[in-house]
């Protein structure tokens, strides 16, 4: 009997490795699995279990090659009749949902995870927000990757309640408990490496280093408290974008050799098993995945009180939630839980018992399944 085919799609290979890759290994077992993704360049992170398509989709605005990523999408999917299209992230979803209604695919799944035009403002607002709703339109069903962030697009009328669903307690992949864990070897190795005393205070961000991330707030809040500790660091562990680094590197420069910027990593659990606290002062979020991962390592987050992060982080028992742009409050959330080094083992307890108990991996990747299955079951009674 022939198997369903299932194409997932993404602007780049690195969704995949991050986010889809214990899904495909799972859905292979029942389905012909296929990603669609800028495959130029090599990607072995990416499951073998995956048919690999190679099409371009810039990330950002360019009305010529949106169109010409359009069409290539859209004749990949006549080519090769796929059962189901599930595309992630905001470009590729609004492209590959258009081409697969054009193209006659039955089943269009599209993941909310997280929203562009939260932070803007006027006309930029009102297109990209514009563009999120036609992208609902064009979808079979839609999955949000927080309850929090479901609760919004529905508020915000981007789609109906009855049209959008979440996954389990939310995230697209859980956590593998196993990888992310208290690692007293891995705290030693990469604080030698770093040239981080072991009983220095480690504050720790992991994602990408761009504006909306808060990180112009969170230097500041590093300058306030310093004073208050006798040898605080910075760790910032991942891709800069947009030049952030060396704002960074400018507004906090009286940190000096304790402000660390090892770079992009794939291995994050090694940096959180080396800090003492996580902190993610984003603007937006669609869920937080990095805060989850912290808090199965055993860290306690400070974190802004936005959608998606108040989903990976319960306030008072596993991190303490600020209001975003709040610097004043960052610092003093920041300094009450250094301070405070038998509320921190608490709160990362508690962190890492809710992490395993409510967002394993191997809950969201049944959950996937199980949301397949009931789709094949309403269209083959």
């Amino acid at each position: 009997m022939t198997r369903p085919r299932l194409c997932f799609v993404t602007a780049v290979p690195t969704t995949v490795v991050a986010f889809l890759n214990a899904h495909i290994e799972r859905l292979a077992d029942d389905y012909e699995v296929f990603v669609i993704s800028d495959f130029s360049g090599d990607e072995p992170g990416v499951s073998r279990r995956a048919t690999r398509i190679h099409v371009s989709i810039p990330r950002e605005i360019s009305i010529g090659r949106d169109v010409a990523g359009m069409l290539a999408l859209l004749r990949t999917f006549r080519r090769h009749r796929f059962d189901i299209v599930h595309s992630i992230t905001p470009k590729a979803g609004l492209l590959s949902m258009a081409a697969a209604s054009l193209g006659g695919v039955p089943v269009r799944v599209h993941w909310f995870t997280g929203q562009v035009w939260v932070t803007r403002h006027g006309l930029a607002r009102a297109v990209l927000k514009s563009a999120d709703r036609l992208l609902a339109a064009l979808a079979t069903h839609l999955l949000a990757d927080s309850p929090s962030q479901r609760d919004f697009l529905v508020s915000e009328r981007v789609c109906s309640d009855s049209r959008i669903a979440v996954i389990g307690d939310g995230s697209i992949c859980g956590v593998d408990g196993r990888r992310f864990r208290p690692d007293p070897d891995a705290r030693r190795a990469v604080r030698a490496e770093l040239d981080i005393p072991s009983d220095a205070a480690v504050v720790l961000y992991v994602g990408r280093l761009n504006a909306d991330k808060g990180l112009r707030e969170m230097a500041q809040a590093m300058l306030r408290i310093d004073d208050a500790f006798s040898c605080l660091h910075w760790l910032l562990v991942g891709p800069d974008e947009g030049g952030m680094e060396a704002h960074v590197r400018g507004a906090a420069r009286a940190l000096g050799p304790r402000l660390h910027f090892p770079g992009p990593t794939r291995e994050p659990e090694r940096f959180m098993a080396a800090a003492d606290l996580f902190c993610v002062p984003s603007y937006r979020e669609g869920f937080g995945i990095s805060a989850l991962e912290a808090a199965a390592a055993g860290l306690p987050s400070v974190a802004t009180r936005i959608y998606g992060l108040t989903d990976a982080v319960e306030d008072g028992e596993t991190g303490i939630l600020v209001p975003p742009r709040d610097a004043p409050a960052l610092a003093d959330a920041i300094a009450t839980l250094l301070r405070d080094s038998s509320r921190r083992r608490t709160m990362g307890g508690a962190a890492r018992d809710r992490a395993l108990r409510l967002f394993s991996g191997e809950r969201i990747v049944a959950g996937l399944a199980d949301f397949y299955r009931r789709i094949r079951e309403v269209r083959e009674p």
